[in-house]
């Protein structure tokens, strides 16, 4: 899985003309799902984008010390197979990403787990399959590439996580 996230003011989805899902302060996570993605890569992309710290601590005046969930703010999740585009030549090929008959599920499962280990009102999505319309507000910007590792080398992914299991990011 890959998920590219941004530290946002606000952010929303629209669809037809309608916004059917809004944040404030948070993150906005565009969500790519890999062919041969599993649960495992799910919970890891759930726990790490939960857990990373790219908010500042106000008490402390620390940059880079709070997670979403310690400041309250919310969580907008977007489907987003492009992450998985190929360039050949100067056309896309999306091959590599799960067809869209197994990713509904799979992503339905994957806002459940952010739902689950953080809070089902602080945790938007938009619509899959749909034609959307982000918009956003960025915050710094502040903006991070996230792996899974699945495909990667599992005693170290691109994050440098090493030792996956049992990792403690909070």
């Amino acid at each position: 899985m890959r998920a590219v996230v941004q530290r946002v003011l606000s952010a929303s989805v629209e669809v037809e003309g309608r916004v059917v899902s809004a944040i404030g302060p948070g993150l906005l996570v565009l969500v790519g799902v890999h062919e041969a993605d599993t649960d495992a890569d799910a919970d890891y992309i759930c726990r790490k984008v939960l857990n990373m710290r790219l908010f500042p601590n106000e008490k402390t005046e620390k940059a880079w010390d709070q997670s979403v969930m310690q400041r309250k703010f919310e969580v907008l999740l977007v489907s987003q197979f492009t992450l998985y585009g190929i360039l050949k030549g100067n056309k896309p090929d999306f091959h590599v990403a799960m067809p869209p008959a197994k990713t509904k599920p799979f992503y339905a499962s994957v806002v459940e787990k952010f739902q689950k280990f953080y809070s089902t009102d602080a945790v938007k999505d938009g619509i899959f399959g749909a034609m959307m319309k982000v918009s956003l507000v960025n915050d710094g910007p502040v903006t991070m590439q996230v792996d899974s590792p699945s495909l990667q080398n599992p005693a170290q992914s691109s994050n440098g996580d090493v030792g996956l299991v049992g990792d403690n990011e909070a």
